[in-house]
């Protein structure tokens, strides 16, 4: 592919603009991942990653205990997927994942962001078809023939490895996620992953100009402080200096 990973991360937006929206956000998706896996993280690799990443961005302890802990008893809120896709200023394509007790006002948010933007929800598949959906791994390494053996070995359809600086890079299908990243901690023990997600990565950019910048920055905002929204992936290219908090 030739697409390093540092290189695209001003295309893609991941919600992370204050701690208790961080907080707020792995607490339910640890919640459904433990729901719908179990709640233990030896048997659940999804929820493992996941509290791995937690870790990572210094989600506190009692925000992981009290999601897992209502993951394992009986009730608890029924938190579903959604996502929606449209066209934002400049016509940029925009991915928002989310995880909704109430698809109605769910959509119902989204779309009112889009229009206060001037913006427009699409059909699903409007935009999904021009991104890759894909698991990426990405950690500090310098072989990359031997995470290639390692990933073939354990029957990994592997998309891409990218070597750069010192860092490997691994693309795979976003199906071959547990496989994958299972296949690498056997390989090389417990990696210091400094990417470790399924992402939807964009195929081409669409430069933004002129006052679709802030336009664009208006609604990624909006879409951001909605509870229901996990994630957020445009192709926006920004002018240099431009909406850093993108690729956060």
């Amino acid at each position: 592919m030739g697409r390093a990973y540092q290189n695209r991360k001003e295309s893609m937006a991941k919600t992370a603009d204050a701690k208790t929206k961080v907080y707020s956000k792995y607490g339910r998706e640890i919640y459904v991942c433990a729901k719908s896996g179990g709640p233990d993280p030896h048997s659940n690799l999804a929820l493992r990653a996941l509290l791995d990443r937690a870790k990572k961005d210094q989600v506190p302890a009692h925000v992981v205990d009290k999601a897992l802990d209502k993951a394992a008893g009986a009730g608890g809120e029924d938190f579903s997927p959604a996502r929606y896709e449209g066209f934002g200023p400049g016509n940029v394509m925009l991915i928002i994942e989310c995880l909704t007790d109430n698809a109605n006002r769910t959509i119902g948010d989204v779309r009112g962001c889009f229009t206060k933007a001037k913006s427009k929800i699409g059909t699903p598949g409007s935009v999904s078809h021009l991104f890759d959906h894909c698991a990426i791994f990405a950690f500090a390494g310098d072989d990359e023939e031997a995470v290639l053996e390692a990933l073939m070995a354990a029957d990994v359809d592997v998309t891409d490895i990218e070597h750069e600086d010192g860092h490997i890079t691994v693309f795979a299908p976003h199906t071959e996620y547990a496989r994958a990243r299972q296949a690498l901690v056997d390989a090389f023990g417990e990696l210091d992953f400094e990417a470790d997600d399924i992402q939807f990565l964009p195929q081409t950019t669409t430069p933004v100009e002129g006052d679709d910048v802030a336009a664009l920055e208006k609604l990624l905002a909006m879409l951001r402080d909605l509870d229901d929204v996990q994630n957020i992936y445009h192709n926006a290219e920004f002018p240099e200096g431009e909406e850093e908090s993108a690729g956060a």
